[in-house]
């Protein structure tokens, strides 16, 4: 495997840079070369998505893709291998290996011939990939958990913080890195946003995801069921209040009906632990201060939420969150025109806009000399 694109060469907007030398006999600079055989590893959720924001940044970088897809969603990635072979990359430039992750895993990590490693999924298996990474030095992206803090705060319209916050929360069912884990209420404010809340999630149809009418489709297997239901669980132990319909109504065992952890508090496993669920978790907050401690609370760092119309306090929420997006009176912050990714153990690197290429991109530095002639 060597590094490849259709081209032959890196994509047209993978420039370097000219210096200006001290000496005029110089011609300093720097080229973009790509780094290598890249290994992309992805999840479930997004299935195409994950792969192709990866991949077309590696292939316009010139590199050649290893793509390991999620064990529950495969076809969706051989499908875009018959599509890529289709559209020219039939020389080596794509592949898509299904097998299990852990074997996977190791054998590209431990081979020196793969010099890139991009991953999305847990911060647990992102430990310890780059663990087993460090031994051949790769280049490293990794897009790991969230747990985004939603914050509205006292100067807003309460039915257009309730838009957001519904939509944040439960558009995937709540499957997404960053879906709004912990909603931050202003007190003055809380109980009439609460109740408004709840009578739009309990309006919410649940059911089969291919029919347009449904809103809360199935979670992706039984476990994720379990796991919603153990963490509101331990929230009622806690003291939570837990505002939703039964789960007896599901309409089968692999849905969850939509649940909000009321008045929730740092012990609670909600407040640490990403739901991935349609569990949303609300508590009220008294001052700025206050709310931006409790949001930056967390290893996590990926996508945060303020809902607020006061300009210093704007500013004061994008200097003072600890996430690598920041979503202000909107929940609509993603799109593969602008650099995706968190800080702390919500990952390495960004994907998407014109970022995307440097992590698969080495810079080379030149110094040419003897330019002057007599």
């Amino acid at each position: 495997m060597r590094p490849v694109s259709c081209a032959g060469l890196p994509g047209r907007r993978s420039t370097g840079a000219t210096f200006p030398p001290e000496n005029p006999d110089v011609a300093i600079g720097t080229i973009r070369e790509p780094v290598g055989v890249a290994a992309i590893i992805t999840p479930w959720n997004f299935p195409l998505a994950m792969i192709t924001r990866k991949a077309a940044a590696a292939l316009a970088a010139g590199c050649t893709t290893l793509v390991k897809p999620a064990n529950q969603t495969p076809y969706c990635a051989l499908a875009l291998a018959v599509l890529a072979e289709r559209a020219g990359l039939n020389k080596g430039e794509f592949n898509v290996v299904t097998a299990a992750g852990k074997l996977f895993s190791e054998r590209v990590c431990a081979d020196t011939r793969v010099r890139a490693l991009s991953f999305t999924g847990s911060t647990a298996v992102g430990r310890q990939l780059l663990r087993q990474s460090a031994d051949t030095v790769k280049c490293t992206a990794m897009e790991l958990g969230g747990n985004a803090p939603f914050i509205v705060c006292d100067d807003v319209d309460i039915d257009t913080a309730v838009d957001g916050a519904i939509a944040a929360k439960f558009q995937t069912s709540g499957q997404d890195c960053v879906a709004a884990n912990r909603i931050y209420v202003h007190r003055s404010i809380y109980d009439d946003f609460v109740s408004r809340f709840a009578e739009r999630m309990n309006a919410m149809s649940v059911g089969n995801g291919f029919d347009e009418n449904n809103e809360i489709g199935p979670l992706i297997n039984e476990d994720a069921v379990e796991k919603a239901q153990s963490l509101v669980d331990d929230a009622r132990e806690h003291g939570a209040r837990i505002i939703g319909r039964e789960q007896g109504n599901a309409p089968g065992p692999r849905f969850f009906m939509p649940t909000i952890v009321a008045d929730f508090t740092p012990d609670m496993r909600v407040s640490s632990e990403e739901a991935f669920a349609p569990v949303a978790s609300i508590c009220a907050f008294d001052d700025d201060d206050e709310v931006i401690a409790a949001a930056n609370d967390t290893i996590y760092g990926l996508a945060s939420y303020v809902y607020t119309h006061t300009d210093a306090r704007i500013r004061k929420f994008l200097r003072g969150l600890e996430y690598g997006m920041v979503g202000v009176n909107t929940m609509d912050i993603t799109g593969p025109h602008v650099p995706f990714g968190g800080i702390k153990q919500s990952g390495l690197g960004r994907e998407g806009a014109h970022v995307g290429m440097d992590e698969y991109l080495e810079t080379k530095y030149y110094c040419i000399g003897g330019l002057t002639t007599a």
